[in-house]
């Protein structure tokens, strides 16, 4: 689970950008979603170097001023910080998330967090796995309890949130954000880390009171997920 919400704190590193949500031109739909495919078994491969965490970094779609500005202090925390995948680095460490889609293209799945009594997007701990996507899609599996997931690489999203748990100093969950694609007729199981799940649309979902993070995970999400059927979905926004 990726949380924001009581005892969890927006960080402050960057000003909050506004979604964009006029109608690109095609030639800009190319631009920021053209290296985008679904991954396969050669690229899933589990990794311990930090280089590969930066790779990923490096390679997320771009298109939104708040991404970028995330990078930048990403790729400067990893370079000065050798354990980020380690849930021991004090300041902060890396997490992965996952914007799991219906087979539709419609709906998103969020789960109602058992201990915060919020909803949010699949995700967890990198816990020294440097390839964020084998870490998203093994946090989204569990999660969700869906088998036949696909992720789509590269990484969608990029954000940074201040934790703040009871029991621990506040420190930062450095959050790499995949699009994972869900097999038709998929019905998700929660594990014992929530309380219950909801398939979303887009319209329905300040329901769930959201984050700026969120809205912008789940505009470009159901976006890239159109593009790689080959069109526009309706209710997606972009970037």
């Amino acid at each position: 689970m990726s949380p924001t919400g009581p005892g969890l704190v927006r960080a402050q590193h960057h000003p909050k950008v506004a979604l964009v949500t006029d109608v690109p031109t095609a030639g800009a739909v190319q631009q920021v979603f053209g290296p985008a495919r679904v991954l396969g078994p050669a690229e899933l491969g589990s990794s311990a170097e930090l280089e590969r965490a930066r790779v990923e970094l490096l390679t997320a779609l771009g298109g939104d001023e708040q991404i970028e500005a995330h990078r930048s202090y990403l790729l400067s925390f990893v370079l000065t910080h050798p354990d980020a995948l380690q849930r021991s680095c004090a300041p902060g460490h890396l997490t992965s998330s996952a914007l799991v889609v219906d087979a539709g293209l419609t709906r998103v799945l969020l789960l109602h967090h058992r201990k915060l009594g919020r909803w949010f997007q699949p995700g967890g701990h990198a816990d020294g796995e440097a390839n964020l996507a084998v870490s998203a899609l093994r946090e989204a599996t569990e999660e969700s309890g869906i088998a036949g997931l696909r992720v789509v690489g590269p990484a969608v999203d990029l954000d940074v949130h201040r934790v703040a748990p009871p029991a621990e100093e506040p420190h930062d969950h450095l959050d790499v954000r995949y699009l994972v694609l869900a097999p038709p007729a998929a019905v998700a199981r929660h594990n014992h880390e929530s309380t219950g799940q909801r398939w979303v649309r887009a319209e329905e979902l300040e329901v769930f009171e959201p984050d700026a993070g969120l809205r912008r995970l789940v505009g470009r999400g159901l976006a890239l997920a159109a593009y790689l059927r080959g069109g526009r979905q309706e209710g997606s926004r972009w970037p």
